[in-house]
């Protein structure tokens, strides 16, 4: 496969450099440039816009949802798990109190079934699935891209629930924009983009640097956080060059760093991340909280509930495209990312480093007026080497260190039937080899090839109604620790691995949309069945085992979206989903996902004011389906509840454009002030057996945060 693949490219760059040579010593083609009434503006339209617009790069089948700048800006977003939190069909869960682990939940499945994908292509890797979403910078994003169900996204069979495609804004004239803002529990954001486009050159490129910091939230003053301190640093270059007519060629790099440190409250007596580290060679206290109770002061020695997450990360993309007439065109993407983790999980240490490289070739044909056929190969080579030096020496404990490859081809034929009837059939074939390479693992314990069919339809009954059928089968390898728990807690149960065979899934969804000058109405039912779906379990001896269920696991998602255009100022938009699993996946689960939620948000405009505002509703749960079991105190009297009730959180932000290029803007998330430790139970509880955790999530950890910024363009 790996031949055929180098063929492939090899192939590529020929006829890129045939086309190339047959240019030289003839006139260049003019420039196609849109020049608007000021003289100063020039914009450059490339061939990758050119053929965007000729519908030769996107798939309009499809169901996607599209979150626009504006709408990410609306928000106040940060970071990618801010930006998604409430749109429709997605739910981030906050899997720690403690290190604030986030997981982006599609259609109701699991986090480690999302895949998220930076201008089409899978960067993130199995590792920062986990801790990397909150240092996903929003910056230079000009929109996000969702889509749903399994095989949604050609080269990301991996994606059972769905894609998150992150679209870098590609500058069309020079320019830059500096966004600041400042808030309570030390909320801080910077945010920067300056690009350069010549003129008279078709060339173009942009710089993105993003900070933002917030500090520990302890909402029931226990002086342990429900909410950790979290800073992150995000540096982006993009260029992008026109070659010539038919060939865009475009680089883009990415660097990040982010810190997470939860716990003990940093300063006074506690002092610093490196004091609280090192509190280690003081052992056990005697007790973790005064009385015995989570809710009392915290009397334990600084490390006991300290968990420390530092995450390093570089991306380096690279893509070529070449239009071959007017109905043919290539693209040869190929990437690299190198992913490095140091944390710190109550006295236990985790050190991994993950790198992928990945290659992509894909070559579209518009055969005729009805069919367009996409042909590609692709490439992923992850290789994951961990340690502990604390679990290191047990005998109940294996590494998931991993080298993973996956091989594919993939065909995809999108037919317009008629004038009412659009088919996309499409169908990848894999070779996908998983193998955990620690010594005590011996052998490979995946190695298989398999089909992964997908058919989508899109009906116009008329101009108004459209309906949309998707039916996909996908598939994924569980390769690490995360899948099924935030960390590794326990320094003499260890941790054993028992996986054998890849998740497949199975999944069929259907949407229903109206819309008009005034009404945008949407209906979406999708149900998924998992076969092998990974669950963490304990032995006899009480060691936790990473393995995979036996029975299918499945879940059915329900939703409804409604947006109304009153005037020209005033747009409301509301929303209703709701999630029913069954029980070998309910049983499955770490943290109890949200079953049931409602959304509203308002938008007005008027002249130079803006205020969006947005109410969630969360309705009341039985956390006995989840196995939610614990107690507030350590003598074992005092059970946590589990029934919980419905809660409701608002944010708003306003904004005033004082000049063209200026904008003040001031806003609050949270408004309610409702968190789970202030407002009803802390995250923390006793096991029972003499231990605690830090798992007991149902509801928001961190309380109102209000913030003021400026945002100039110039």
């Amino acid at each position: 496969m790996l031949h055929f693949i180098l063929i492939f490219i090899y192939g590529f760059f020929l006829c890129l450099s045939a086309g190339a040579l047959a240019n030289t010593g003839k006139a260049q083609a003019p420039k196609l440039l849109s020049v608007s009434n000021n003289p100063e503006r020039i914009e450059v339209v490339g061939v990758r816009k050119r053929l965007y617009e000729k519908g030769l790069l996107k798939d309009s089948i499809v169901k996607t949802e599209l979150i626009s700048e504006q709408q990410i800006k609306a928000t106040q977003a940060a970071n990618l798990s801010e930006a998604i939190s409430n749109s429709i069909g997605i739910r981030v869960s906050n899997e720690c109190s403690m290190c604030g682990a986030k997981r982006v939940m599609i259609n109701g499945l699991k986090g480690e079934h999302t895949n998220v994908l930076v201008d089409g292509i899978p960067l993130h890797t199995m590792l920062s699935g986990f801790y990397g979403l909150d240092a996903v910078a929003m910056s230079g994003i000009g929109k996000i891209e969702v889509a749903r169900g399994a095989g949604a996204s050609l080269i990301a069979p991996e994606a059972i629930g769905g894609t998150i495609n992150l679209v870098t804004q590609t500058p069309t004239e020079s320019g830059g924009e500096l966004d600041a803002s400042f808030g309570n529990f030390g909320y801080r954001k910077f945010a920067f983009m300056g690009s350069v486009v010549p003129k008279g050159h078709d060339i173009s490129t942009s710089m993105i640097v993003q900070l933002d910091e917030r500090k520990q939230y302890d909402g029931d003053n226990n002086g342990v956080s429900e909410s950790p301190q979290l800073e992150n640093e995000s540096f982006t270059t993009l260029l992008s060059y026109d070659f010539d007519r038919d060939t865009d060629i475009r680089i883009r790099f990415n660097h990040t760093k982010s810190e997470v440190f939860g716990g003990p409250i940093l300063g006074g007596d506690t002092g610093t991340v490196k004091d609280v580290l090192a509190s280690v060679s003081l052992g056990e206290a005697p007790a973790l909280f005064a009385q015995g109770h989570v809710n009392d002061r915290y009397i334990g020695h600084p490390w006991e509930t300290a968990e420390w997450v530092k995450t390093q990360r570089n991306e380096i993309l690279g893509s070529v495209l070449r239009e071959f007439g007017s109905s043919f065109n290539g693209t040869l993407s190929v990437a690299r990312v190198n992913h490095k983790q140091v944390s710190f999980y109550e006295g236990v240490d985790y050190d991994a480093k993950d790198n992928m490289d990945y290659v992509d070739l894909r070559l579209n044909w518009d055969f005729n007026s009805d069919h367009l056929m996409t042909f590609g190969v692709d490439y992923r080579n992850e290789q994951m080497r961990s340690h502990s030096r604390a679990l290191a020496t047990l005998n109940n404990y294996v590494s998931d260190s991993f080298d993973y490859l996956v091989q594919g081809i993939y065909l995809q034929d999108s037919w317009t039937v008629n004038t009412w009837l659009e088919v996309s059939t499409a169908m990848r074939l894999d070779h996908v080899k998983a193998d955990f390479v620690d010594p005590m693992k011996m052998g490979i314990e995946i190695d298989k090839t398999l089909l992964s069919p997908r058919v989508d339809s899109r009906v116009f009954h008329s101009e108004e109604l459209t309906s949309r059928l998707s039916i996909g089968q996908g598939y994924r390898a569980p390769l690490s620790f995360f899948e099924s728990d935030h960390g590794i807690l326990d320094a003499q149960k260890g941790y054993l691995i028992d996986v054998s065979q890849l998740e497949r899934s199975k999944s069929i969804s259907y949407s229903l949309n109206f819309e008009n000058e005034t009404w945008i109405n949407t209906a979406s039912i999708a149900y998924t069945q998992v076969e092998g779906l990974a669950s963490l379990e304990s032995n006899d001896a009480g060691t936790p085992v990473l393995s995979q269920l036996t029975q299918t696991a499945s879940v059915l998602a329900i939703d409804f979206a409604l947006s109304y255009q009153l005037n020209k100022m005033f747009n409301i938009a509301l929303s209703a989903e709701a999630y029913k699993y069954n029980d070998p996946f309910r049983a499955s689960f770490a943290i109890a996902p949200i079953e049931k939620r409602g959304t509203v948000s308002f938008n007005w405009q008027y002249i130079h004011h803006t205020l969006d505002l947005t109410l969630v509703y969360v309705t009341s749960r039985n956390l006995k389906d989840y196995n939610y079991f614990g107690y507030n105190d350590a003598k074992n009297k005092k059970l946590k509840p589990t029934d919980v009730p419905a809660f409701s959180t608002v944010d708003f932000k306003y904004q005033f454009n004082w000049t063209r290029d200026l904008t003040l803007y001031i806003g609050a998330n949270n408004v309610l002030n409702y968190s789970q430790a202030r407002t009803g139970s802390s995250p923390l509880l006793f096991d029972g057996e003499g231990g605690y955790d830090v798992t007991y999530i149902y509801a928001p950890m961190r309380g109102r945060m209000v913030y003021a910024g400026f945002d100039w363009d110039f």
